[in-house]
C-alpha cells in the first residue's frame, strides 16, 4: 500500500463517479431526487435554490459553488419555492445530446448531478465516512478547484466534442477526489470513521503508518509517538475520531485488503497470511472468519462463483 490512506481507501472500494446530466432551471420549479442507494453529487454551477430533504423537512439554500451528497437513501427535493408540488426527476425529459434538463422557464439555475457507483465498495468505505447529507460550500478553501472541475465537466457535456465522454469520466473521478479533499479541509459532521481520522491532523501521521506498512505488527507506542501524544491520549483521541481503536483499525484494514485479494487474485492464502501481518495461515483464517464471518478460501469461492453475498460480509477498516 502507500502512505496516502485516501488513495488507498479509493482504490479498494473501487469506487467510480459518473455524472449523469443536469438541469437548467427558471421561474416556479421542483423536482424530487432519489440516489437508488447511490451516493448522490448535485453541484451549483449558477444561481441558487433550497433543498427540502422529505423525512425531517429541512431546509438548505445552495447557491453557486456548492456541491451536495446525499447517501442515496432518502429521497429529496430542489426546488425555487418548498411549496410548489415536484415532479419526480424520471418524469423530466432529457435533451439526449447534452444530458441536461430543462424546469420551470428560464436559465437562471444550473446545476450538474451525478452519482457514485458503490457495488464495488464491498466494505461500504465511502459510505461510512460521509454524513447523510454532506453540503460544501464555495467558500471552503479547496472549493475553486472543485468548482472549476465541475465547470470543466458541464462544458464537456454540452460541447460535443470528440473525446467528450471519456474526458468527463476522468473529470468525474476527479470531483469525488477533490469531494474528498474539502471534507478533509475542516468539514464539521463527518462521522467517526476513516476520513475523520485524516481530518485530524494529530493522527494522520499514525493513520498513514498503517497504511504504508499494514503487515508490520505496530505497537500503540510507536503509534502514538509518531501523533508526539501520550499512548493514552493517542487511544483516546483515535478512538473518539475513528471509532475504534487503533489497533482494531489495523486488523480491520488488514481484513479488508485480504478480502480485496482474494476477491481478485489468486495470490495463496498462506501468502496472503505473511503479507498482512501473521506468521501462520490458521491465524490469519481464524481472524478473517472472526471478522468477516467465513474463512478465506471458502469467501474466495464465493466471489468466484458470483455470490453477491460474499460482498457483504467484508468490514469497513473503520468499524
Amino acid at each position: 500500500m502507500t502512505t496516502d490512506p485516501l488513495s488507498d481507501a479509493l482504490a479498494v472500494a473501487d469506487a467510480r463517479c459518473v455524472f449523469s446530466g443536469g438541469f437548467t432551471a427558471g421561474g416556479d420549479w421542483s423536482v424530487r431526487l432519489r440516489g437508488r442507494d447511490k451516493l448522490k453529487i448535485n453541484a451549483v454551477v449558477r444561481g441558487s435554490c433550497l433543498l427540502v430533504t422529505e423525512d425531517d423537512g429541512e431546509v438548505l439554500r445552495i447557491e453557486a459553488g456548492d456541491v451536495v451528497v446525499t447517501d442515496g437513501r432518502r429521497s429529496y427535493v430542489l426546488c425555487s419555492d418548498p411549496g410548489l408540488g415536484p415532479v419526480r426527476s424520471a418524469d423530466v425529459t432529457v435533451d439526449p445530446g447534452s444530458r441536461m434538463a430543462q424546469l420551470g422557464d428560464g436559465d437562471d439555475f444550473v446545476a450538474v448531478s451525478g452519482h457514485i457507483d458503490l457495488s464495488r465498495d464491498s466494505g461500504d468505505l465511502l459510505r461510512s465516512a460521509l454524513p447523510p447529507l454532506l453540503r460544501l460550500r464555495a467558500s471552503a478553501d479547496e472549493a475553486p478547484v472543485l468548482s472549476w472541475l465541475v465547470g470543466q465537466l458541464l462544458a464537456e457535456m454540452t460541447a460535443h466534442r470528440a473525446g467528450a465522454d471519456f474526458a468527463a469520466d476522468q473529470l468525474a473521478q476527479l470531483v469525488l477526489v477533490q469531494v474528498l479533499r474539502v471534507c478533509l479541509d475542516g468539514t464539521p459532521g463527518l462521522p467517526a470513521g476513516w476520513l475523520r481520522g485524516l481530518a485530524d491532523d494529530g493522527l494522520a501521521p499514525a493513520l498513514r503508518l498503517l497504511h504504508a506498512d499494514p503487515g508490520r505488527p505496530w505497537q500503540l507506542e510507536e503509534l502514538a509517538r509518531a501523533a508526539a501524544m501520550s499512548r493514552t491520549t493517542f487511544a483516546v483521541r483515535f478512538k473518539a475520531a475513528v471509532g475504534v481503536p487503533p489497533l482494531t483499525y489495523l486488523l480491520n484494514w488488514r481484513m479488508t485488503l485480504a478480502a480485496r485479494a482474494l476477491r481478485e487474485g489468486g495470490t495463496p492464502v498462506g501468502t496472503l497470511a505473511q503479507q498482512v501481518g501473521y506468521t501462520s495461515e490458521s491465524a490469519f483464517s481464524n481472524a478473517f472468519k472472526r471478522t468477516t464471518g467465513v474463512a478465506p478460501r471458502r469467501y474466495r469461492d464465493a466471489a468466484r462463483a458470483g455470490d453477491a453475498g460474499a460482498d457483504s460480509v467484508v468490514p469497513a477498516a473503520t468499524r
